[in-house]
């Protein structure tokens, strides 16, 4: 017969244990590393594609091989019966409402999945992205490497193609996962009819439509990142995907495949009516938009970047100790 308490006596009662960082707290850190490293890599490439095509003898010469008349004004614009379709295509893209439209209905679908900080985000994102083209433009010297029907006039990087680049992402950020694998297909085939009116209708060459592209993926990740990290351990990203991953090589290598025969074979006329050079880099930027914004996509496919409240007004919540038993 025991008399007393039934406590274990001489026993010493743990103290609390160190907190271990989440599971998804280390990969949201881990993915908006990938991301920061993924902008780093599309600026340096961006330095590059600028460096050497504006800047150089070997880039400029490219450049007029493949776009000849490749020139804003002065009928610069490829000798081809696509000349009408393209200005039409850039000018629809170009209204201000049509764009005001299109931010407004990312805005709406941010709003209807309480994603309003990620579609305000990504409404700036659109917006930095014709200011930067902007400023480049303006800010970046041409010289003159007496090339033939070659001029001074610096149009790098390509302003229509930056914002339907970050305007494709922006959505991105607001789409669940199965709309995002949905969209990426014709949504860079979008991108890559806008890179290829412009260099039909001689506003930019083949340059400044790949350097578009590579600065709407660089403010995308950005972006992006700058989310993940916001969202801190209450982001959900999913793990390795293992043998998924060769699936999804495969689908972007017939993404690519049904990409060219699209442009080369699907477009009226495209390969009767313009010239080898314009075909090639049509097709080149084609292809480079398909995998610059496949591959980001890819990284962010089970991303969730909706910032709750909790995350804004202050760190994540921490955890509750469980009661003791007594026995």
């Amino acid at each position: 017969m025991s008399i007393g308490s039934s406590y274990p006596v001489g026993r010493s009662t743990p103290g609390p244990q160190p907190t271990r960082p989440l599971p998804h707290a280390h990969a949201a850190a881990t993915l908006g590393l990938r991301l920061l490293a993924v902008a780093l890599c599309c600026l340096l490439a961006l330095t590059l594609t600028a460096t050497v095509f504006v800047r150089t003898y070997p880039g400029q010469w490219l450049d007029g091989v493949l776009l000849p008349r490749a020139e804003r004004g002065g009928g610069y614009e490829q000798q081809t019966v696509l000349v009408g379709p393209a200005k039409t295509v850039l000018a629809t893209f170009g209204s201000p409402t049509l764009l005001a439209a299109l931010l407004g209905a990312m805005l709406l679908v941010g709003v209807l999945r309480r994603r309003l900080v990620a579609g305000i985000v990504g409404v700036g994102m659109v917006l930095c992205a014709v200011v930067v083209a902007g400023a480049v433009k303006s800010a970046l010297p041409r010289p003159d490497l007496q090339i033939e029907s070659s001029t001074t006039h610096n149009s790098f990087p390509s302003g229509h193609v930056a914002a339907a680049t970050t305007l494709l992402l922006a959505f991105m950020l607001v789409l669940p996962g199965w709309a995002r694998r949905g969209l990426v297909v014709p949504g860079a085939a979008g991108v890559s009819v806008i890179a290829a009116a412009t260099m039909i209708a001689g506003w930019h060459r083949f340059s400044d439509a790949l350097g578009g592209v590579l600065l709407g993926v660089a403010l995308f990740c950005l972006a992006a990142a700058s989310l993940a990290g916001w969202r801190g351990d209450h982001d959900r990203v999913g793990g390795p995907d293992g043998g998924g991953l060769w699936r999804r090589l495969a689908e972007a290598a017939l993404a690519l495949v049904a990409l060219v025969w699209a442009l080369v074979v699907g477009v009226p006329g495209l390969a009767a009516s313009v010239q080898r050079g314009a075909l090639v880099a049509i097709v080149a930027a084609g292809a480079s938009t398909m995998f610059l914004v496949g591959s980001v996509v890819f990284l962010v496919r089970s991303a969730d970047f909706a910032v709750p409240l909790s995350a804004r007004r202050g760190g994540p919540p921490q955890p509750v100790a469980e009661p003791q038993k007594i026995s």
